[in-house]
């Protein structure tokens, strides 16, 4: 998805999320987008304000594909030099961008890496079809896609980590006491009731996390960022900070399971709001730091990275994983059909 690095692209990235119906299926979305954008733009300027004018996820996903690349160089020769070149949905540099400077630079070879660790066809799938539908700005490109990881040991390892530093902040006596929220992105159910992989593949991450840190702590799977009336995955975030305070717990960590670097979600509504809500129900709590520059994680994507060329170089695998060949039973976006196919083939 990206996030505007500015204040001032705010507006932009705001109707560039509206006007995506595989996100958000919108009626008359071409004249009811642009609406929504205009009137909920103040309000989120002024959250990127609050955390320093901008998203950090650009730098982030630079910092992390530009170490990637340079493992990956190492871990897998035979396909050097490789280069990490970012494409958001709906914030610079746009998948049209993206294109441009791969074409100029001459690109002939490219790998679809989704930076989301479980698959949505809301997230990942959305991202698939813009490169589908803008195939002539890549043409001379062949592709392969690696579509999902959340369960790749260097990814739990990355978080467990980062979860084991902020238990830390509890007294030694007391951390066993503290309850674990994983806190993910949450759905619409009427994406979630056509079939939609991702609320069991985040569950699988928490599961293989919990594994890692020895299942030491009590922990539950919580939901974070709905919009608008309709009904989503729960429970929320907030109201499960409301329910453990009512039943008398005093410590919690908030991880962020679903997003691998810092941005608006991380640092206002988890930082901002969650944090001082757990604070005024007498809760003492923390975030699990993101993953932005862990060693761990940069290697974990580099891991994935090389694994994807070397099973393909080999035969393994093709262009695409037997996953993704799969639509949603409830599927009707034709589109979504059309660019798995499209994929298969490339390899």
């Amino acid at each position: 998805m990206g996030g505007p690095s500015t204040v001032a692209e705010t507006h932009d990235f705001l109707k560039n999320l509206f006007l995506d119906g595989d996100l958000i299926p919108l009626p008359f979305q071409r004249f009811l987008a642009p609406w929504i954008a205009r009137r909920r733009t103040p309000q989120i300027e002024e959250q990127y304000e609050a955390i320093g004018g901008g998203s950090p996820i650009l730098r982030y996903t630079k910092f992390q594909g530009e170490g990637m690349a340079k493992l990956l160089d190492e871990l897998h020769p035979e396909t050097a030099p490789h280069k990490a070149y970012v494409s958001f949905r709906y914030a610079n540099p746009l998948t049209s961008e993206t294109a441009r400077q791969m074409k100029e630079d001459g690109v002939t070879r490219a790998v679809a890496f989704t930076q989301y660790p479980q698959y949505s066809c809301s997230t990942t799938g959305s991202s698939l079809n813009e490169i589908y539908r803008r195939q002539q700005e890549f043409d001379g490109i062949q592709w392969s896609v690696i579509d999902r990881w959340g369960t790749h040991p260097g990814f739990v390892e990355a978080v467990a980590q980062n979860v084991e530093a902020a238990l830390s902040k509890f007294p030694e006596e007391t951390r066993q006491d503290t309850v674990l929220l994983f806190s993910a992105h949450s759905l619409p159910m009427s994406v979630v009731n056509r079939g939609d992989p991702y609320v069991s593949e985040v569950a699988g991450t928490v599961s293989r996390v919990m594994e890692r840190l020895g299942h030491a702590n009590p922990y539950r799977l919580v939901w974070q960022s709905q919009v608008g009336p309709s009904a989503w995955m729960g429970m929320q975030t907030g109201d499960a900070i409301k329910g453990l305070a009512r039943l008398g717990k005093k410590q919690v960590i908030i991880v962020p399971i679903a997003f691998t670097s810092d941005h608006i979600e991380t640092l206002f509504e988890i930082d901002l709001e969650y944090i001082k809500e757990a604070r005024d129900h007498g809760i003492e709590a923390y975030r699990a730091e993101s993953l932005n520059e862990s060693p761990v994680f940069v290697r974990a994507l580099a891991d994935i990275a090389a694994n994807h060329l070397r099973d393909i170089s080999t035969g393994r695998s093709g262009a695409t994983s037997v996953q993704l060949g799969l639509r949603c039973p409830g599927c009707t976006n034709a589109t979504c059909g059309k660019q798995k196919e499209w994929f298969k083939e490339q390899i």
